[in-house]
């Protein structure tokens, strides 16, 4: 795995994980601390709304039994001729408003002879089973259902004052939608549903998202009496989709006064409950995507900014090894990184210079030893042969043909005679003698020792000297040599009628010289080796010029680098120090 890579997974285990974990955590939480206030709430509204039930129906049963009292009730012993009763009894169902949907009074044979609706008098009231019968303020009090129709009737017998005997009965014909009004109200608009079960299980009202249902077919709610007091997770099937949680509360006894011993219960189903934890979720999860994209940007960013350089420098390193041609990194990084890089890269360079330098004087050791060798036992019989070649070309006998052939051996022995001198030039150079020199003039004039060779081959030397100062504290013979030597290896690799351009400007406490010619050009993979001494490309070359060349301008603390000219040729940059207190 590369470093890239790692980095990247750290900085996404890192980032992703805390970040997921601290998500997770969240959400949990919250989740943990919603459903405790829901069943919170579930219970406090059942407990809320069983003793409101429990107060509406005291406040019934109690008006019932004072009203029995009345005075106005003895009106039945003359059945209420006079219909006082019944104006009582229509001014108390409009005092109430919708407390009750009529009250009227029966007589001992069951017939209403007063009644807040005057279209029930002279009628009959349906029979009804009791349901509760409890003690109120010393009357006895029934509660009656009316069937499958929620709705509850409360009688209560009215006795005569004088003599002992019943007159007949009180009837409260409750309002039921009343009643189930405070169940819609403790439902609100959350989906939640409210229904209060009496003593035996029986759902004796419901909220409105469960009155389309009989009280036959909420029975399956009964066994919830059970969670009175508590708050529990149900399966909601048949009436619900899926749990639900619910809050069951018992009417709450008030001495000396009945208890009715109803319980209700408040249900809330999952979904809707934890709806809100859901919307956290969605929350959560797109918080989460926005920390996961930053958490991969930066960590791309950071990864590609440490990882980068050392890639970088991983390909240097690599293409150093297989090709020992420099190519330093685009970039070092910043840093520690950077400075690494750098520093590994200079030491390269560093080291690369120390091989080439010690290969080329390996070289020229051998070129030493070589020439030593070659000055004592080649150029005393060079000398011999081309002396002899001389007088035996004076011969008056000697014909055209022997006189060539002397000529070819003249030539020769001094063609030897300069590759031995070449040899010893490179293998033991002398230091400089220092003498200030006006370049200005050390061109035109070396230039003018190659005349006759550029004029015999056509090949023109343009000289654009424009530098402002061209006095050079240096060797003026070596210096020649340089400028001789690059315009012979120009002169002997152009095709006749080239052109070479030679050009001075400032650079600094340097004086910088530009020779260029317009021929074939170095190949970018060959101008590393150029200098090496042995290495050339012409036929019949040495490959000792340039290495004699690159020897002065160093020693003279210069610098001399190959490239490519406007014209597609070769281009030679001498830089040398003007003063010898601005050599490095």
């Amino acid at each position: 795995m590369t470093i890239r890579k790692t980095l990247l997974v750290a900085f996404l285990g890192l980032g992703l994980g805390a970040s997921i974990l601290l998500t997770g955590v969240a959400f949990v939480k919250a989740r943990e601390a919603l459903r405790a206030e829901i069943d919170r709430n579930v219970s406090a509204d059942a407990t809320a709304l069983a003793a409101q039930i429990d107060r509406t129906m005291l406040e019934r049963l109690q008006n019932a039994a004072v009203w029995s009292r009345l005075d106005v009730m003895q009106d039945l012993r003359i059945r209420d001729i006079d219909k006082r009763l019944s104006q009582f009894l229509a001014d108390v169902q409009r005092g109430y408003r919708d407390a009750y949907d009529d009250l009227s009074c029966t007589d001992r044979t069951g017939q209403i002879v007063a009644s807040s609706d005057a279209a029930l008098l002279g009628t009959t009231p349906v029979a009804t089973t009791p349901w509760l019968q409890t003690m109120m303020s010393g009357v006895a009090t029934t509660l009656s259902l009316r069937g499958e129709r929620r709705g509850v009737l409360i009688e209560v017998p009215i006795s005569a004052t004088v003599g002992d005997g019943m007159l007949g009965t009180l009837r409260l014909n409750l309002n039921w939608p009343a009643v189930e009004g405070l169940l819609d109200h403790a439902a609100g608009e959350s989906g939640r549903a409210v229904v209060l079960l009496d003593g035996e299980g029986r759902a004796i009202a419901a909220s409105r998202t469960l009155r389309r249902f009989t009280p036959s077919m909420l029975r399956p709610l009964a066994p919830w009496r059970q969670l009175a007091g508590k708050v529990m997770q149900q399966s909601g099937a048949p009436l619900f989709d899926g749990d639900v949680i619910v809050g069951a509360a018992l009417t709450p006894e008030h001495e000396p006064f009945p208890r009715f011993d109803w319980v209700a219960l408040v249900i809330q189903p999952v979904n809707e409950a934890l709806a809100p934890v859901h919307r956290m979720a969605v929350t959560f999860l797109l918080l989460l995507a926005v920390i996961a994209f930053l958490t991969v940007g930066i960590a791309l960013w950071v990864s590609r900014t440490i990882a980068r350089p050392i890639a970088a420098l991983t390909a240097f390193t690599q293409h150093y090894v297989q090709t020992r041609v420099l190519h330093a990194p685009a970039s070092g990084g910043t840093g520690e990184v950077g400075q690494l890089s750098d520093a590994f890269v200079q030491m390269v360079q560093e080291i690369d210079v120390s091989q080439k330098k010690l290969i080329r004087a390996s070289k020229l050791a051998v070129v030493g030893e070589m020439s030593a060798v070659i000055a004592h036992e080649v150029r005393t019989p060079l000398g011999i042969m081309r002396s002899s070649a001389q007088l035996l070309g004076r011969e008056p006998a000697i014909s055209v043909e022997g006189r060539e052939l002397a000529g070819f051996i003249e030539s020769e022995t001094d063609r030897l005679n300069r590759l031995v001198s070449a040899m010893l030039d490179s293998a033991r150079p002398r230091p400089p003698l220092y003498a200030n020199v006006d370049f200005h003039e050390l061109l035109p004039r070396t230039v003018g020792l190659l005349g006759a060779q550029l004029a015999k081959r056509k090949i023109d030397v343009v000289l654009d000297l424009a530098a402002r100062d061209a006095h050079v504290e240096c060797d003026e013979e070596q210096m020649t040599q340089v400028i001789l030597n690059i315009l012979m290896n120009a002169l002997q690799i152009l095709a006749p009628g080239g052109r070479i351009d030679a050009r001075t400007h400032d650079d600094g406490a340097a004086l910088v010289v530009d020779i260029a010619d317009d021929g074939p050009g170095i190949a970018p993979d060959e101008r590393a080796r150029v200098f090496d001494a042995f290495f050339f490309k012409r036929e019949g070359g040495v490959g000792l010029g340039l290495a004699i060349v690159q020897q002065i301008v160093q020693s003279h603390g210069g610098s001399i680098e190959v490239g490519e000219s406007e014209r597609a040729g070769a281009l030679f940059e001498l830089r040398i120090p003007r003063r010898r207190s601005d050599a490095r």
